[in-house]
Parts: C-alpha cells; structure tokens; sequence
C-alpha cells in the first residue's frame, strides 16, 4: 500500500505519547495582563496606570483637606452639626448645624430628578427607536448643544422669563396638593422656591441623561430585537423586552452623573432660590426657599476672614463631598450587580 501511494511507514509521522505537549494548551494566553514587549506598549501602559493612581490621590487630597480645615471648626462648634438647622459662625463657641442644607440639597435634587429622568428616556427611545433618520440626527444635536448652555444662562432665564410665569403652575398645584405637607402653600415668591429651582436643575440636567442613555439604547444588539419581533412582539414589546433591559445600566450611569451634577450646581440656584432668615421656623413645603450646600458657600464666599469661620462652611462642603461620593459608590454598586446579572 506504501508502494502505491507514495508515502513510506517511516515517513509516516508517530505521535508523540503526550498529545498535548508543544500544543496550544501549553501556550501563555494573552490576557488582560500580557505585554508584548513593545516600548509603547509599555508606555502606554505606564501612562494609564499612573493617570488612575492620580485620580484617586486627588480624590484622598481633597477628602483630607477637607477634614483637616473642618475640624477646628466642629471641635468649636456648640450645636448638634447635624441636627441643628442654626447657622451662627460669628459667635464663639460657633453654632452651625446642616439639617436645612441637607434637606434643599437633597430635596431639589431628588425632585429634579423626578422630572428629568423619565423625559430624558422618552426622548432617547423616540431618537433611537420612533424617529427617522433626517429626524433623529439633527434631535440628539440639539438636545446635545443644551449641555454646553452654562449655568448662569440657565439661572437668568429662570429668573427673569420662566419665574414671573411660573405662580400659575404653583397655584395648580397647591390647590390639588396642598393638603400633603411638600405642597403646602407659603408666603415665598413662586419663581424663588426650592420647586422651582428643581424644575431648572432638571432641564440642565436632562440633555447629560438623554445623551447617554441615547448612545445605550442604540447599541442594543438588532439580534435581541429581532428575536422578540418574530415570537410576535409589538413595537412596545421590543422596547420593554429587549431595548430598556439592555440599557439599564446605561439609564442608572447617566441618572448618576445628572444627580451628580444637580447636588453641586452652585450659580443658578444661588440667583434662583431665596435664602430663609435664620431663625425662620422648620417647614416642609417645596414651595418655600432656602439654601443648598454650594450654594451657601457661594453666597458667603467673602466672609472667610478667619480659619474657624471658614471651617463652619469647608465642613459643609465635606459633607456634600461625602454625599456625592456615596451616591456615586452606590450606583457603581448597582450596575455591577446588574451586570453580573446579566452575564
């Protein structure tokens, strides 16, 4: 048989006792971690390691100062920090506590949020799922141009167009809502309350939150969507079944960064809102004014003229730093349980 087909039976090739000797299972993959040597990559890697680590050192930077100038002041202070809505830091011992700070912050924050998010995922469905191609393009630019409208044009549009207007809306609401404590009515100018400074937080921060979730529901495998279409699915069905599951991780990311961002907003809420005196008594309403933590430090910027005095207000800005890194942690702790899930 050798003879006829040219091939010998020393010729013929023995295999070694270990097949898997010299195979690709003896190979090092090339993970995550593998490096091939090269000088830029290297560099490169070099580079982003050093640009994380710096991220992080400044984050613990800012996080010590912000204890270390607070705590003269904390150690000074004769009120529950707190719990305490007085505000005194001219009188030794101090007596400042946070409580209202934390509530405006918190509650037009919460409340802006409320408005934008379901708008900002309604609009990224229809650019990506409903409208045209000539449509779309054009819509997600201009959504998009509003996230580069600064702060101050937002405060001054509310201030001097939409708040002279806005009493109606106010007065609509009071008397439908007003028996619930949030909607109570007050003597407060309606273009001045925490409302209304949360109806513009949400309009600043809803093109962030439409962007992002826009570029999530895009990327939805057409895969996913086909499968639901041909098991007979209605247009809302793919939505719900196979578009908003994808993005939901997309949706908590972007909500985070537009929270984020209204938790610190600074100019436009110190012209909208109307600081209180302070002794003005506790009130729960979201038509009544007051401060947030930016902008409380903003408006008495240019009374830092000791190191005590101006660590009643870093604390205060501590505070705000801590807030805003727990939210963030929180969400990072969200979406990688949903994507744990989802794998």
């Amino acid at each position: 048989m050798s003879s006829i087909t040219g091939v010998s039976a020393a010729d013929t090739p023995v295999p070694d006792d270990d097949p898997h000797e010299g195979g690709p299972e003896d190979r090092t993959p090339a993970g995550d971690g593998a490096s091939t040597g090269r000088l830029g990559d290297k560099i490169f890697s070099a580079l982003a390691s050093g640009a994380g680590i710096l991220v992080v050192a400044l984050v613990t930077l800012v996080g010590a100062f912000l204890v270390i100038q607070a705590i003269p002041a904390l150690a000074d202070n004769d009120s529950n920090f707190l719990l305490s809505q007085d505000w005194d830091v001219d009188s030794s011992p101090l007596h400042f506590g946070i409580a209202r700070l934390l509530w405006v912050t918190v509650a037009t924050s919460l409340v802006a949020m409320a408005i934008a998010v379901p708008f900002a995922v309604c609009i990224a469905l229809f650019l990506t799922q409903y409208a045209p191609s000539w449509l779309a393009k054009p819509g997600a630019a201009l959504i998009d141009l509003l996230a580069a409208v600064p702060s101050i044009v937002y405060g001054l549009w509310g201030l001097f167009t939409v708040g002279p207007l806005f009493q109606l809306v106010q007065d609509v609401i009071t008397s439908v809502l007003g028996w619930f404590p949030l909607f109570s009515e007050t003597q407060t100018s309606a273009g001045s309350t925490i409302f209304f400074v949360s109806v513009i937080l949400a309009i600043m921060i809803l093109p962030i939150i439409t962007a992002l979730s826009r570029e999530v529901f895009a990327q939805t495998p057409q895969a996913h969507k086909d499968a639901a279409t041909a098991l007979g699915a209605t247009k809302w069905e793919v939505i719900r079944t196979a578009v908003l599951p994808f993005g939901k991780p997309g949706i908590i990311s972007a909500s985070m960064l537009g929270l984020g961002r209204a938790l610190g907003e600074t100019v436009a809420v110190m012209m909208i809102v109307s600081a209180l005196a302070p002794n003005a008594d506790w009130n729960w309403s979201l038509f009544t004014g007051g401060e947030t933590f930016a902008s409380k430090i903003a408006n008495n910027a240019g009374e830092f003229d000791n190191p005590t005095k101006t660590g009643a207000y870093i604390a205060a800005g501590l505070v705000l730093f801590i807030l805003t890194f727990v939210v963030n942690s929180l969400a990072r702790i969200v979406i990688e349980r949903r994507k744990a899930f989802s794998e």
